[in-house]
């Protein structure tokens, strides 16, 4: 039974607990990050252990990954032409035929239109994402935490956790 429950009591927990709006801004800027770049090729793979390994929000990453992922297949053609460009210039392709005869980083698919596009805008959307988001989580964070705290769900998942880790204890 808290097997089926942990996901939600950390999604709570994270919601209500351990996040300063800092970290929620940054975990959105990086979940859209995540969010764009095509799966199934090392490039987000890394890019997930990356986000991982930083004091951000995991499940504001999460949920604007997720978000941004659907939303990031009509944007195919922008990142196709993105990448061609950035791929295509004449000044870069010693660059890139040295990058491509590196170990593993073939299977990055950096050499890829769509995936160097989207890698590109992903990146250059980190800051602006932050930037505009940082105050609605200073102004809304604590207010939405606190009225997440009063919901009697929110007490009984936080409250399994206590009773799962006191169950759990042999006497």
């Amino acid at each position: 039974m808290f097997l089926i429950l942990r996901p939600l009591r950390l999604l709570f927990k994270a919601l209500v607990i351990e996040s300063t709006p800092t970290q929620m801004s940054y975990g959105l800027a990086l979940g859209v990050l995540l969010g764009l770049v095509p799966k199934g090729n090392l490039l987000a793979i890394v890019l997930g252990f990356c986000v991982a390994a930083t004091r951000v929000n995991l499940a504001i990453v999460a949920f604007a990954a997720v978000a941004v992922t659907f939303a990031s297949s009509w944007l195919d053609s922008t990142f196709d032409q993105v990448g061609v460009y950035v791929l295509g210039q004449p000044s870069l392709r010693s660059f890139w035929e040295a990058v491509y005869d590196t170990p593993m980083m073939p299977w990055t698919d950096f050499n890829n239109s769509i995936v160097m596009g989207s890698f590109i805008c992903g990146l250059l959307l980190i800051w602006p994402v932050h930037r505009v988001s940082r105050p609605v989580f200073q102004k809304y964070s604590e207010s939405l935490a606190r009225h997440l705290r009063d919901w009697r769900i929110t007490k009984i998942l936080l409250g399994a956790e206590w009773a799962d880790r006191f169950g759990s204890v042999d006497a």
